[in-house]
C-alpha cells in the first residue's frame, strides 16, 4: 500500500480508503471486509450518519485494537440541523455509534446552497473549532457536491483542514473537477476523492468503444484499474474513497493501488482517458461543447452546468448525484433553469445552434417531475 501526506496534518494515510456505505448486506461480512481492509494496509475509513448503519457496523468492526489502527472519518447530518446546539447533539450520537471517544476527521456533509447556509446560520464553523479544543474531533472538514464557484467561497472561509470531492474520469471539468483539486491542495488543503466510479455506474454504463480501446491499448489493465489510476497519477489526491460491497471488489481494489504512486502515468496513458472520456461524451442528448458562448446569461442560470449534468445523467441513469446536484445546488443559487425568460440572448451566441430556452425547459421538466 502506498501512503500519502495528509495535508498539513500530521496523518499519513494509505491512498486507498475504504467508503463504509456500500457493506455487504450481512454484518459479519462487513465486519470481515472492513477487518481485512485494515489487515493489508487501508489505514482511512469513511462513513456518515446518513449511511444506513454504517457507523454501528464500522463501530463494531473497529473492536478488538482495530480502531488504533485507522484514521476515521464521519460527517455531521446538516440537514437535522435547527440550532447551534444540535451539531455537538449528533456528533456525540456519532461517538456512540462508533464506539471511540474521538473522531479523527469531522465532515460538514455535502455544502450544496442549502447546507451551506444552514452551517452559517447556526454558527457551525464555531462549532468545528469548540470540538477540537474538547478532543472529540481532531481535523476540521466538509464534503460537497457543488459548483466551483460555491466550492472556492467555502474553501477561502475556514482554516479547513481537508475538502472531499467528486471526481473521476468524466468530472474533469464537472462540479469541483481538477481546478478545485488543485485550488484547495495549494492552499494546503488534503484533499479526497469520492464517486471515483460514480458509484459504479460509470463501469456499468460504459460505451462498447470503451471496451475496443482498452483491447487495443498495449498495457492490460481494466476501465476500474485506469479509473483508479487517473486519479492516483495526481500528487494533489491525498486519498481516493472506494466503497467496495464484497470481498471481490475489496481484493481487486487493493491489487490496483499496491503501486499508487502519483505521476505514474505516461503521455500515452493520458491519451487513452481522454478517448474514452471522448466516448462517453458521444453519448450526451444535449450537444453543448462547453464552449461558454452564451454566458453570462443576464437571469443568471449556468446554462453550461445544467447541460453538462443533464448529458452525464442521460449516460449514467438512474445514478443519483447529477439529478441532485441541480436541485439542492444551482435551483436555490439562482442558476436553475426556472431563471430563464426565453430571451434567446443565448441562442444568439451558440455556435451550435443550440435551441437553448427549449432544452432549459426540457432539462428543468425531467429533473423535478
Amino acid at each position: 500500500m502506498e501512503y500519502t501526506q495528509y495535508g498539513k496534518t500530521d496523518m499519513k494515510v494509505s491512498r486507498l480508503g475504504l467508503g463504509c456505505m456500500r457493506f455487504p448486506a450481512q454484518e459479519k461480512d462487513a465486519i470481515s471486509m472492513v477487518r481485512y481492509a485494515i489487515d493489508h494496509g487501508v489505514n482511512y475509513l469513511d462513513t456518515a450518519y446518513l449511511y444506513k448503519d454504517s457507523e454501528i457496523i464500522t463501530g463494531r468492526a473497529l473492536k478488538d485494537g482495530y480502531r488504533k489502527q485507522v484514521y476515521l472519518a464521519t460527517k455531521s447530518p446538516i440537514w437535522n440541523i435547527t440550532k447551534h446546539e444540535d451539531f455537538e447533539k449528533y456528533l456525540d450520537e456519532e461517538l456512540l455509534r462508533l464506539g471511540t471517544d474521538y473522531i479523527d476527521v469531522y465532515l460538514l456533509h455535502n455544502m450544496d446552497h442549502g447546507h451551506w447556509e444552514t452551517v452559517k446560520r447556526f454558527d457551525g464553523l464555531t462549532f468545528l473549532d469548540k470540538m477540537v479544543q474538547k478532543g472529540k474531533i481532531r481535523h476540521k472538514a466538509f464534503s460537497i457536491h457543488n459548483t466551483l464557484p460555491a466550492f472556492k467561497e467555502i474553501v477561502d472561509s475556514f482554516n479547513w483542514e481537508m475538502a472531499q470531492i467528486q471526481l473521476n474520469i468524466l468530472d474533469e471539468k464537472q462540479q469541483v473537477g481538477v481546478e478545485g483539486l488543485k485550488y484547495a491542495a495549494e492552499k494546503g488543503l488534503a484533499m479526497v476523492v469520492m464517486e471515483p466510479l460514480r458509484g459504479g455506474n460509470l463501469l456499468n454504463h460504459a460505451p462498447a468503444e470503451v471496451a475496443e480501446l482498452l483491447r487495443a491499448y498495449p498495457e492490460n489493465r481494466s476501465l476500474a484499474e485506469w479509473c483508479f489510476r487517473w486519479l492516483y497519477n495526481m500528487p494533489e489526491v491525498s486519498v481516493i474513497l472506494s466503497g467496495t460491497s464484497s470481498l471481490e471488489q475489496l481484493k481487486d481494489n487493493l491489487r490496483i493501488f499496491e503501486h499508487a504512486a502519483p505521476n505514474c502515468m505516461s503521455e500515452e496513458d493520458e491519451e487513452l482517458i481522454r478517448k474514452i472520456r471522448e466516448a462517453f461524451e458521444s453519448k450526451k442528448s444535449i450537444g453543448c461543447t462547453g464552449c461558454r458562448y452564451c454566458m453570462p446569461c443576464p437571469q443568471g442560470v449556468n446554462i453550461p452546468e445544467i447541460f453538462k449534468l443533464y448529458n452525464n445523467y442521460q449516460v449514467m441513469k438512474p445514478h443519483w448525484v447529477d439529478r441532485g446536484m441541480y436541485e439542492s445546488s444551482l435551483l436555490p443559487a439562482g442558476e436553475g433553469a426556472d431563471q430563464c425568460i426565453s430571451c434567446g440572448i443565448c441562442m444568439s451566441r451558440c455556435p451550435q445552434a443550440l435551441q437553448i430556452p427549449d432544452l432549459l425547459k426540457k432539462v428543468h421538466a425531467e429533473f423535478t417531475e
